[in-house]
């Protein structure tokens, strides 16, 4: 047993003693009721269940959860599905998945709604040229699974976010 302290969705949570082979998505889901979070194939290779872990230098990356320990998190700060709308407000990229109707079954959509708001972190701080913007979501959405194939509607739906704030992401000149 090890007592985990955590920040999700920029809430502290107080210590709280869990198994050490428990996994980080059993610990949301039945510890937390937290269950935006989805466990798909159980061994990180669909990414339905990423969530971003907040580092401390100010960055994020997505992480899977289906296969790391909660433990592995003690200390952390993360965002689950449940912490991207505030006040009721959807976010921009929220509204694009609306939009382009990024999602059927919506099993994956958290790991990709995920993924992509941790990679509009990434251009905001580090901008790329427009010439670049087809393959860095590609890669960005790289492993990630969806069984109905809705990539093209994700894909988009991020797309048009960037486009739509141009300034932000997309380097001058570029």
């Amino acid at each position: 047993m090890t007592a985990l302290r955590i920040t999700i969705n920029g809430r502290a949570h107080p210590p709280m003693d869990v198994r050490d082979d428990l996994t980080m998505n059993d610990f949301l889901r039945e510890y937390l009721g937290m269950t935006g979070t989805k466990f798909g194939c159980g061994a990180a290779q669909c990414l339905s269940c990423a969530i971003i872990v907040d580092d401390p230098d100010g960055t994020s990356h997505t992480s899977p959860t289906c296969v790391v320990p909660a433990v592995s998190f003690d200390g952390k700060s993360i965002r689950t599905v449940e912490g991207h709308a505030k006040n009721g407000e959807l976010t921009a990229l929220q509204k694009a998945f609306i939009d382009h109707f990024a999602f059927q079954c919506g099993y994956c959509t958290a790991g990709f709604l995920n993924e992509g708001q941790a990679l509009l972190e990434r251009l905001a701080k580090k901008p790329i040229v427009r010439g670049q913007l087809e393959a860095t979501i590609a890669e960005a959405f790289d492993g990630h699974l969806c069984r109905c194939t809705g990539y093209i509607k994700y894909h988009e739906a991020v797309r048009d976010v960037i486009l739509a704030d141009s300034s932000r992401y997309i380097a001058a000149g570029g």
